[in-house]
């Protein structure tokens, strides 16, 4: 799900960044393209560390033998 989400904010900013021209109020230009970017980049990183993590958990399985003593 990151992934995905890390994409289409890439592709977003990449188009913010250089295909438009978009003049938003206290924000140079592309630097909200850069800054979509960037967001993007991190949450497939973040992505790949939680995955990571989920691989990292070890299960044990534990048997007993009760002996009955005969």
């Amino acid at each position: 799900m990151w992934i995905g989400m890390g994409v289409v904010l890439i592709v977003i900013g990449a188009v913010l960044n250089w295909a438009l021209q978009v003049d938003v109020p206290g924000v140079t230009d592309g630097i909200l393209g850069w800054i979509l970017i960037v967001a993007g980049v991190a949450a497939i990183i973040f992505s790949f560390i939680a995955q990571a993590q989920r691989n990292r958990v070890h299960s044990t399985h534990e048997t007993r033998h009760i002996s009955t003593g005969e």
